[in-house]
């Protein structure tokens, strides 16, 4: 969240005077979130202050769009009291994802303060595995049964809409909770007042199982452009929805996870999160994968002494090393990427390993012929602005080609290869493939690069 604190004398000034209306009018007439930005470089106290002198449902909606790390930074200056109204009112995937970073006394002592049907439903969403639609749902939408009338559906969201977070939805169940369908508001709007819901509800449903992944389930939200999906558990009883701005905020999460796994970073990956994470766990999070890394490009300075006298006969490869490891890095980085993203993306799987290879094949061949003429025009101008040496200049152009052709090729299958491998054995591809790649690639490049020199060159 972008802190903005031009208006932090104002409210200082209100609060050191005690001007209560003012406050009020300030936090009604402007959007929860921006208030929430505003109020966020206060201190804790300072901020309830602002907090407390308001209605319960907007000081909670003001709340829930503090950062969860400002959140509990407030928790810390309630009563017992204060807290569980303040949570009762939170919407409720909210005060779970609040209640999961508190310590586990603090929780424990606070629950008994809470009424017994938030209680209840905090529980059941807490249960949820992470990472899960159950653990990112809320229970905060709108139902309807199938033998009711359009009017009488509609005087039933009238009473029951400023309690839910969403009616665009309703969705049709029976008397066991099983999810029959959906109806639109606009459905509902259109209707005959005498028409029975299930006479207009959809029965097409898309919806999510409570145990599906967290980011399948963002991605069907963003795919079928839906307002919220229905979750339901094992014996299809709706037990809650997702939302799409809950769905876009996994996005993101998971994007910075990706994002952060690419480049050999472990931890928490959490979004947003890079001011307000001390050094030493930057440090305890970027190490670990380089220094593993810095130990097995030891190998490649064996390489390098293995083929010590083919350096020194011909120097000019040596001036080509560099162009090598670059170019084998760049290609098979972007092979990786495209793999692991469509991986992410569900458009293959490690089954279509031969087809992504030969795919890729065709592609590195190309890029190949490519960067080989771009090798053998920087061999001949090296010949012209260093003439006094005598170099068999075909055989060098030739040699420095014809590697840096393969190692493009080897460098792009192995950079498709190793996200394919790694889900395959159930592991995170952006973990396995991308931070070891640039130092097998480095690795195989010299390798390739020195035994086609010998061979070429007749050493």
């Amino acid at each position: 969240m972008t802190k903005n604190p031009l208006l932090v004398p104002e409210i200082k000034e209100f609060l050191s005077k005690n001007n209560t209306e003012a406050i009020k009018e300030f936090c009604s007439s402007t959007h929860p979130g921006l208030v929430a930005e505003f109020i966020s470089p206060l201190s804790p106290k300072e901020i309830w202050d602002v907090l407390k002198i308001l209605d319960p449902d907007l000081r909670a909606e003001i709340f829930s769009h503090l950062d969860l790390d400002l959140q509990i930074k407030l928790t810390q200056n309630l009563s017992r009291q204060e807290l569980a109204q303040l949570i009762s009112e939170m919407s409720p995937d909210d005060r779970v994802d609040l209640l999961k970073k508190l310590p586990e006394d603090l929780r424990e002592n606070l629950l008994p303060a809470i009424a017994q049907a938030e209680r209840e439903d905090i529980r059941k969403l807490s249960s949820y595995p992470e990472g899960t639609a159950g653990s990112v749902m809320t229970s905060d939408y709108a139902t309807l049964p199938p033998n009711i009338t359009a009017k009488e559906a509609i005087e039933r969201l009238r009473r029951e809409a400023p309690d839910k977070e969403t009616i665009y939805y309703c969705y049709v169940v029976d008397d066991e909770r099983r999810l029959l369908g959906f109806v639109s508001l606009k459905d509902l709007i259109l209707a005959r007042p005498d028409t029975l819901i299930k006479d207009i509800m959809n029965r097409d449903l898309i919806y999510a199982h409570v145990l599906d992944d967290q980011e399948e389930v963002a991605r069907k939200i963003q795919k079928y452009d839906l307002i919220a999906l229905p979750v339901v558990n094992g014996n299809n009883a709706l037990v809650g929805i997702i939302t799409y701005d809950d769905a876009m905020d996994i996005i993101t999460q998971e994007h910075t996870e990706d994002m952060e796994k690419l480049m050999a970073i472990t931890g928490e990956h959490e979004a947003a999160a890079y001011m307000k994470t001390p050094a030493i766990e930057h440090f305890k999070n970027r190490c670990g994968w380089l220094i593993f890394l810095a130990l097995l490009g030891f190998v490649s300075g064996f390489v390098v002494e293995r083929f010590e006298h083919v350096i020194m006969q011909f120097t000019i490869l040596a001036t080509f090393m560099p162009m090598l490891a670059d170019t084998g890095g760049n290609t098979g980085s972007q092979s990786a990427t495209l793999v692991i993203r469509a991986l992410a993306l569900g458009e293959i799987t490690p089954r279509d390993f031969l087809k992504v290879l030969y795919k890729e094949f065709n592609i590195s061949l190309l890029l190949g012929v490519i960067l080989a003429l771009v090798a053998l025009v920087r061999v001949y101008f090296y010949a012209l602005t260093n003439p006094t040496q005598h170099i068999p200049l075909s055989k060098i152009g030739l040699a420095v080609s014809v590697a840096l052709a393969l190692q493009v090729i080897t460098s792009t299958l192995i950079g498709a290869l190793l996200p394919l491998l790694a889900a395959k054995f159930k592991k995170d591809p952006a973990v396995i493939a991308s931070p070891a790649l640039t130092t097998i690639v480095d690795i195989t490049g010299l390798f390739i690069f020195f035994t086609t020199a010998k061979t070429i060159l007749g050493i």
